[in-house]
């Protein structure tokens, strides 16, 4: 009887298939290690825990979407397809879809914390208040240095010349940042000559956001005596913030601040303004 030898190609394709039939799409989570990003625009890179390790590719179409940078020593769940790179012989993974390990621990904490505040009433919308028909000082509080402020400023300046602008810069992101934001809004109130604050910064990753999802914040804005809009991130941004604000812009220029504006512009009289003026909330408050 005739044995039937295989050539190495016909092996490794042989084992492709049994490989990709028997394994359907996946979620897997592993430490990112030897990353490489191609001048091809594809990524590269090893997934590994205390017991093996996995190949990864993750082509230019769908690390385009990604909304983190990889990077050596990072945990993450990956999604794909497992195959086999014949020309090497060795199997890997196609890599569709990918996030931070920590981005699920957020997610619970930021339900949990939805839940318990919600059943306070801190989200009733009898509490909502209406925003000022007529202001003439806008208290902020954001990041002096990031982008947010400037395009704030711009679009107020455009609407309504004589508004008085009164920021208190706070840290938007890291170790601090929510109890900052917290003292913020507690010192704003208690200067009070404000018809309405804005909170907030521009898009960024959960982590980034992730102080306007602190509960400390969420207490600062729910005991405001003034009006809150909260004007975090993006659309698709959703924070603890947005749903205890009196009202919520998407983007810090979003279309309903502008809106608002838009009205208050329309309904002032043109002799109403003698213009605007921006100034920190004073010597005091912007000293630490």
């Amino acid at each position: 009887m005739e044995t039937h030898v295989l050539s190495v190609s016909e092996l490794t394709s042989a084992i492709r298939q049994v490989l990709e039939a028997s394994l359907e799409p996946l979620w897997v989570e592993g430490e990112i290690s030897n990353f490489h990003h191609h001048s091809s625009g594809h990524m590269y890179f090893t997934l590994k825990d205390s017991g093996a390790q996995l190949r990864c590719a993750m082509f230019r179409g769908p690390n385009q979407r990604l909304r983190f940078v990889p990077a050596d020593g990072l945990l993450v769940q990956a999604f794909g397809r497992v195959t086999v790179y014949e020309r090497q012989g060795q199997y890997q993974m196609l890599v569709e879809r990918m996030a931070p390990a920590g981005i699920g621990a957020l997610q619970r904490a930021f339900e949990e914390l939805k839940r318990r505040l919600e059943a306070e009433g801190l989200f009733a919308p009898e509490r909502k208040r209406a925003l000022p028909r007529f202001p003439e000082r806008i208290g902020l509080v954001t990041s002096q240095r990031g982008a947010a402020i400037q395009d704030l400023i711009t679009v107020l300046r455009r609407r309504w010349p004589g508004l008085t602008l009164v920021v208190r810069p706070v840290p938007v992101q890291g170790d601090g940042a929510a109890e900052e934001i917290a003292r913020a809004l507690d010192e704003m109130n208690a200067y009070g000559a404000l018809d309405v604050l804005i909170v907030g910064r521009g898009g960024g990753s959960a982590e980034d956001l992730w102080a306007f999802n602190e509960e400390a914040v969420a207490r600062a804005i729910h005991r405001s005596l003034i009006p809150v809009i909260s004007a975090v991130g993006h659309e698709i941004d959703i924070t603890i913030a947005d749903y205890v604000a009196d009202a919520r812009a998407p983007t810090p220029t979003g279309s309903r601040l502008c809106r608002w504006c838009r009205a208050i512009c329309s309904s002032s009289s043109p002799t109403s303004s003698s213009g605007g003026s921006i100034s920190a909330i004073s010597s005091r408050l912007c000293a630490r």
